[in-house]
């Protein structure tokens, strides 16, 4: 029987081997929400690379949680303090003018994306992402989490639509939906 785990990322090489199959992973390396957009659109593949290389082996920092079947790296979920992503900051599908009072709140962290590999979908392992950024985050002191997942019903979605999340992922997992920014998208929370 096959073994589902997930936990916080130490290891480079199962974080690269996720993002590194085709699609927008590849391109993106979870720095997307952590870089400037201006930055991010002309920085070439190798430097978002070593950026996740370099959060990774920070020392306390864990910037994501990592899904392993059979030891074999099928998953990632960023999941880190909300002050960490700037895009948060300007994204209107990402915040209120209500939420933006406690932006830089530290207790509060954000689970911005999930990447899993062509394959491996629909086997449960977002639900597994999301469940250790929960005990990542708690266990790291946050007191809040907060996701911004889309509602696959109200319009057509690819499979790389939905690096966010849906709803229902993050219901099921007991967030509550806290606002509705644009049609189609949630701001949920949790606490913690």
């Amino acid at each position: 029987m096959a073994q589902l785990t997930a936990a916080p990322c130490t290891s480079v090489d199962d974080a690269v081997a996720v993002f590194e199959g085709p699609g927008d992973p590849g391109r993106c390396f979870c720095q997307f929400d952590r870089v400037p957009n201006s930055q991010f659109r002309t920085m070439p593949v190798d430097e978002l690379r070593d950026r996740l290389a370099t959060r990774i082996t920070e020392p306390g920092a864990r910037p994501g949680v990592l899904a392993t079947l059979d030891g074999d790296p099928v998953g990632w979920a960023s999941v880190a303090p909300r002050s960490e992503f700037p895009r948060i900051r300007t994204s209107p599908s990402m915040t209120t003018r209500e939420l933006k009072a406690d932006l830089d709140d530290p207790g509060i962290w954000a689970v911005t994306c999930f990447v899993v590999r062509t394959g491996f979908r629909r086997q449960g392992v977002a639900g597994a992402l999301l469940a250790a950024a929960v005990e990542h985050a708690r266990a790291s002191g946050a007191h809040t989490l907060e996701g911004y997942p889309l509602e696959p019903g109200a319009r057509r979605l690819s499979s790389a639509d939905l690096y966010r999340g849906t709803v229902s992922l993050f219901l099921a997992a007991d967030f509550d939906v806290v606002a509705r920014p644009k049609d189609g998208r949630a701001i949920v929370r949790l606490a913690l």
